[in-house]
């Protein structure tokens, strides 16, 4: 099973995954329905498989730039699969999401991976793990997206530095206003509703629809026309209206 971190996933500082491909492998169908959630709430591009046969089926396909794998696998090992990806896609990022947490199995796998995460797992160690992951790639391969850095039209946030700019000229914004309008450009075209804001920016702190209005109020007066859109009824969408 996992654990999540009570703080949300904006206060525990998940990504904007600027769609990066991200492929889970394991045999238990709630992993990977709980890492498929989270991960695409998150902004990843995700793919599963249940089998390192089906591993391989996908991977040719989706092409990921970082695979999630179980040791335990029904037809091959976990450790065996990431050297047969490796050797197939040298460029993958691997690391390994699995209950063995031997010394021997977690040597084993830091050996031939980039990182191992024991079950139970948190899901913002997860995110965190890979966001660092893929800044390491993007050291070695300029050509991938930047985990931490969300663009919609001509506006900027990056949530390394905690920046944000328009039309080039910086954006001042409260650390609450911040994480509302990161967690708005992770989802950037969909509507995310005001009890998911509420959820994950106040979490169990005081916050009701009140709260949300007021900084969604703010934001559009910093931020400017164009960009910050209610949708009646349902919640809060940025898209570029002149895209």
């Amino acid at each position: 099973m996992t654990t999540t971190d009570p703080a949300g996933p904006a206060r525990a500082g998940w990504p904007a995954a600027a769609a990066a491909r991200v492929l889970v492998v394991d045999d238990e169908q709630p992993i990977l329905e709980v890492l498929t959630a989270t991960l695409a709430f998150a902004g990843f591009e995700v793919r599963t498989a249940r089998s390192g046969a089906e591993a391989h089926r996908v991977v040719a396909g989706f092409r990921p730039q970082v695979a999630l794998l179980d040791v335990m696998l029904p037809d091959v090992s976990g450790f065996e699969l990431c050297r047969q990806l490796r050797q197939t896609y040298g460029d993958l990022g691997v690391l390994f999401v699995t209950a063995r947490d031997a010394i021997t199995d977690r040597l084993t796998g830091l050996d031939v991976a980039d990182g191992y995460i024991t079950k139970p797992f948190s899901i913002a160690e997860v995110i965190a793990r890979l966001r660092v992951l893929l800044r390491r790639m993007r050291a070695r391969q300029p050509g991938l997206p930047d985990p931490g850095v969300l663009h919609v039209g001509d506006l900027m946030v990056n949530e390394n530095s905690h920046r944000v700019s328009r039309h080039g000229r910086p954006v001042d914004l409260t650390p609450t206003e911040f994480r509302v309008l990161a967690l708005l450009l992770r989802h950037p075209g969909l509507v995310v509703s005001k009890q998911q804001l509420l959820s994950d920016v106040w979490g169990h702190q005081f916050g009701g629809p009140a709260a949300v209005e007021k900084v969604i109020s703010q934001l559009r007066r910093k931020i400017g026309p164009g960009l910050l859109h209610t949708v009646r009824g349902f919640g809060y969408t940025v898209r570029d209206s002149a895209s």
